[in-house]
């Protein structure tokens, strides 16, 4: 093992000592997919990401999934200050299409 204890939080990047390991925070992104998954994101750490069906399963595999990415130093990333996260929406164009290409809509 590395030396550390992951622990979720949403709060920033924070190193603390903890006896002899090292406690750090991460901030965790986590999104539904199609499919119904629920997928977890660490920016911090280059690649870790998981999917679970359930928020508790996705919690417990996202910090086995920062632990495994700790013991690979080269996944790190310096770390910024999380600021939040913004939905934007964009209204689409509509598609154009050309007048010899016919195009069946579903009902």
């Amino acid at each position: 093992m590395s030396g550390f204890v992951a622990e979720f939080s949403p709060v920033r990047h924070k190193i603390h000592k903890v006896g002899i390991k090292m406690k750090k925070e991460f901030n965790v992104i986590i999104e539904k997919d199609e499919e119904g998954y629920y997928v977890s994101t660490v920016s911090e750490l280059k690649g870790c990401h998981t999917q679970a069906k359930s928020l508790d399963k996705l919690i417990e595999r996202t910090r086995e999934a920062i632990e495994l990415c700790l013991e690979d130093e080269s996944n790190l990333i310096y770390p910024f200050d999380f600021v939040g996260v913004q939905k934007i929406i964009i209204r689409e164009k509509s598609i154009k299409y050309p007048s010899n290409i016919s195009v069946k809509r579903k009902k």
